[in-house]
């Protein structure tokens, strides 16, 4: 958590505390969310994670690596008292996830891609949204032989072709992902935050149209001159490698599919599991299947699409950059006023023919928001859930019963 830019914090009386900052931050109030309790005469940055403090419902009573983790009620807990006086958290693998639900050991179990479609006796199917974007980053620049701490290849010859991203955003058909991976558990997504309240529609496009991307491609130089089915420009193969994490179900089929639509445009994706140390090692010179869910525009935004330098930190995977972007992203970060904020940080998705959407500079193609899916036991009572948090099923536990039982 970056707090350079907090100056100073006082108690202003028992309920109230008073935040001053360096300059002006339209995104502070999110970093609110994840500040933790740290004791200052005894903090340990390598043991402190496995004793967190806290002030919620719940302490950690004990955690066992790699399988559980158990907590109990906060006697301390200054708000409503929860039902339940223990919660068990479990760590299986995905593929074992239908499973502990058919097994009924258990209250609340998330639900596989490869199981969407299927029901569990005695439990519920409950879908929720959290904004949840998956889609594929582009190298944004050319090879031109440079590298990150000479290791880090930088560069890739097509994708930094703007026509390349283009014709992808254009002729993808995101629908038919939904429908076809995610049995319509999610919808089409476009700018990586189209459920936000910074979004832009306008820098939308309209997906699923292979003629135009064809078009678009051949406006851009790439023909198929050797009838292999793959265009190419200049001597180089319309050809790119896509990293993607094979331990997730959905990602590994998404970039599948994606592949499949790619090669009726006469684009080349080659497809390579591996794990986050080779993906981040590979994302300046290669595509890579990404997720964002963050609703903090300094997240899904600024730390996505502002120029920067490369520095081995997975934002900004292509090392996407445009000024007048940049310069409304910069305004959005130092307003405020959270409306004019999320104004601007909108503008910058579209600027002057430019900008990170995908009618602009499109140095992604966002291809699904994908919802969270659960199979919740039934007799177990979740309560009235906000919108668009569904990534974090606890937040309002205390809201959580157990009914028609007596256990």
């Amino acid at each position: 958590m970056d707090l350079t830019n907090l100056e100073s914090i006082k108690a202003v009386n028992e309920t109230t505390v008073e935040f001053n900052l360096v300059e002006p931050r339209s995104t502070f109030i999110y970093d609110l969310r994840y500040v933790g309790i740290v004791p200052s005469d005894s903090y340990d940055n390598n043991t402190y994670g496995e004793n967190p403090i806290g002030t919620g419902p719940y302490v950690l009573d004990h955690w066992d690596k790699g399988q559980q983790a158990i907590f109990k009620v906060n006697d301390n807990y200054y708000g409503q008292k929860p039902y339940f006086t223990q919660i068990t958290l479990l760590f299986p693998e995905e593929a074992t996830w239908l499973e502990l639900a058919k097994s009924g050991d258990v209250d609340v179990v998330p639900v596989a891609t490869s199981a969407l479609n299927q029901s569990v006796d005695g439990y519920q199917f409950v879908e929720k949204s959290a904004g949840r974007a998956q889609g594929v980053s582009f190298p944004y620049l050319p090879d031109t032989g440079d590298s990150w701490n000479g290791t880090w290849k930088i560069g890739n010859n097509v994708t930094s072709d703007k026509a390349i991203r283009q014709a992808l955003n254009v002729g993808v058909d995101r629908q038919a992902m939904c429908d076809e991976i995610f049995s319509g558990h999610a919808t089409p997504e476009y700018t990586s935050v189209d459920t936000r309240d910074y979004a832009n529609s306008n820098a939308k496009v309209q997906d699923g149209d292979v003629d135009a991307a064809k078009q678009i491609l051949k406006e851009g130089g790439w023909t198929d001159t050797d009838g292999d089915g793959i265009v190419e420009k200049d001597g180089v193969k319309a050809s790119f490698d896509l990293y993607y994490p094979p331990d997730y179900l959905d990602r590994q089929s998404l970039s599948t599919v994606f592949a499949e639509q790619a090669k009726e445009l006469g684009i080349e994706v080659n497809l390579v599991g591996a794990d986050w140390d080779t993906i981040y090692a590979n994302m300046y010179s290669s595509a890579a299947l990404m997720q964002q869910t963050s609703p903090d525009p300094y997240k899904s935004i600024y730390q996505q699409y502002h120029s920067k330098e490369a520095d081995g930190f997975y934002m900004n995977p292509g090392l996407y950059n445009n000024t007048d972007s940049d310069k409304l992203m910069d305004e959005a970060m130092h307003s405020s006023d959270l409306n004019a904020a999320n104004t601007l940080w909108s503008e910058s998705a579209l600027v002057n023919g430019g900008g990170w959407g995908p009618a602009g500079d499109a140095p992604f193609v966002w291809l699904v928001n994908y919802d969270y899916n659960y199979f919740i036991k039934d007799g177990i009572d979740i309560g009235e859930q906000p919108d668009g948090l569904g990534n974090d099923i606890l937040i309002n536990v205390c809201d959580w019963t157990r009914t028609n039982s007596t256990a």
